[in-house]
């Protein structure tokens, strides 16, 4: 394996000690994968061949209904495994959901050959899957909650500080908005005519810029939510 990423490991919290014998095993037996900004990764009725961990980069997943909506899942982020892959590699399913890069991503891939020996023969390697299977079911569940009980305003309030980068900018369009909250892009851009209104947000085309972060943050905490 290119020795530039001999020590991928120590970016997984939960691989870190494995033992030298199974370290190597576990690099040697995966490669280093990249994909560009917009690549689907997988989609639905795909194979699962790989678990994938990110080393850069985020993918999104998400989910499309028989009548063509869009609900989105969740994010992996750098230093995360895709629960969808563990998933599939543990039950021997196909993929039900489209994954995309958001951004350049490299990733581990990890091979059934290798994710079945080490899943026998390394209660570390088990208590790394399980951990972060347990964690993304818990986030799936509070999706759920959110869709079902909290306030749209108050959820895209909450997910615009969410996305924002340092400048105070999200790079999204109301359709991905839309999609990331499980709403109609209609119901977005009304939510954010009101946010401009009372002066929280400037909008131009493919961006939100807030402009009263504190406004936001004061209705996100105000609920509860933070």
């Amino acid at each position: 394996m290119d020795t530039r990423h001999a020590s991928w490991l120590n970016k997984f919290e939960g691989l870190q000690k494995l033992p030298s014998d199974l370290r190597a095993e576990l690099e040697a037996g995966s490669r280093i994968v990249t994909f560009p900004q917009g690549q689907q990764i997988f989609a639905p009725g795909e194979a699962s061949g790989d678990l994938l961990l990110l080393l850069e980069g985020t993918v999104r997943v998400q989910q499309k209904s028989d009548t063509g909506r869009e609900v989105f899942l969740y994010r992996v982020h750098a230093g995360d495994s895709c629960v969808l892959s563990t998933a599939c590699m543990l039950a021997f399913e196909d993929y039900a959901a489209d994954g995309v890069a958001e951004t350049e991503v490299q990733a581990v891939a990890i091979p059934r050959v290798t994710f079945d020996m080490l899943v026998s023969q390394s209660p570390m390697f088990r208590e790394f899957i399980f951990k972060a299977y347990s964690r993304r079911i818990t986030d799936l569940f509070t999706l759920i909650d959110d869709i079902v009980f909290r306030r749209l305003d108050v959820r895209l309030a909450s997910r615009l500080l969410e996305l924002a980068d340092d400048e105070g900018v999200v790079h999204a369009t109301h359709q991905v908005l839309g999609t990331e909250l499980g709403t109609a892009r209609e119901v977005i851009s009304r939510t954010l005519a009101e946010f401009q209104r009372r002066g929280w947000v400037e909008q131009a085309r493919g961006e939100i810029r807030l402009v009263e972060r504190e406004a936001l943050d004061r209705m996100v905490r105000a609920s509860g939510d933070r």
